[in-house]
């Protein structure tokens, strides 16, 4: 158990160093990346992404809809979406590793409860109409949120989130592989009044490392992809569009 505590906490540090260290440079009023091609760096803890089975990385930046697109490496690219400053509006869409393309930012759409717009199953069920398989992750609990989707062929087989709100995404039944994680994803209703209870639902709630493991086994666990031997390349950093916004139901005119 200590072990796998010290490489978790091994990981964060990693990770809180590349936001600090290899954040990309401001350059007479612009940001500048390093251009310099290498290899994959692990992330998906305290981050949002998609992995979509495709190696055209262009196609996946038109596809999304990305602004002011330029290159970047790795490094600086995750440094960039796990920026304070720059982490709410760009994203980093990676060099493919074994035929996934990830991408990477706090502005992906997320399902956030019934006075919100969703704004993730349009953008997954656009995807899954251009690409043979999108899996999506949310991992952010500052803000107590993880939720994940797989789509394949075009259709959302599994999709699932858990906020402060309890569950806000629930598709289609529990996969083979969140079983095997020992992941129930239910509320247990009905324990109102009974004699000790506190009075509030019990809701179980999955943790970070089960979102990983899940990642792992649909596909590939970010937090792990600098294992993975593949040449030095470059990625691209843009703006997610501005229709990815967050936006509260409008109420209808009276």
């Amino acid at each position: 158990m200590f072990a796998v505590f010290a490489i978790a906490i091994m990981i964060l540090a990693t990770i809180a160093s590349a936001a600090l260290v290899l954040a990309p440079r401001m350059v007479e009023g612009r940001l500048v990346f390093d251009q310099r091609p290498d290899r994959p760096y692990p992330f998906g803890y305290k981050m949002a992404w998609l992995a979509i089975r495709s190696r055209d990385t262009q196609r996946v930046i038109q596809e999304l809809g990305l602004q002011s697109v330029q290159p970047a490496n790795w490094n600086t690219g995750l440094g960039a979406v796990y920026s304070p400053d720059l982490g709410e509006t760009h994203m980093f869409v990676s060099p493919p590793v074994n035929g996934w393309t990830f991408v990477a930012g706090h502005s992906l759409p997320q399902p956030l409860g019934k006075t919100f717009t969703d704004k993730a199953t349009p953008l997954l069920v656009d995807l899954g109409g251009q690409f043979i398989e999108v899996q999506y992750y949310f991992c952010s609990p500052e803000i107590d949120f993880l939720g994940w989707a797989r789509v394949i062929d075009g259709r959302i087989v599994r999709a699932f989130a858990i906020g402060d709100e309890g569950v806000l995404w629930n598709r289609g039944k529990p996969t083979k592989e969140e079983l095997s994680l020992g992941l129930k994803l239910f509320e247990m209703r009905g324990v109102r009044g009974r004699r000790g209870d506190a009075g509030d639902e019990i809701v179980l709630y999955p943790t970070e490392d089960h979102v990983m493991h899940l990642a792992g086994k649909w596909g590939i666990d970010p937090t792990r992809v600098d294992k993975i031997a593949v040449e030095p390349a470059l990625g691209f950093v843009g703006l997610a569009p501005a229709s990815w916004r967050a936006e509260r139901h409008r109420k209808a005119a009276a």
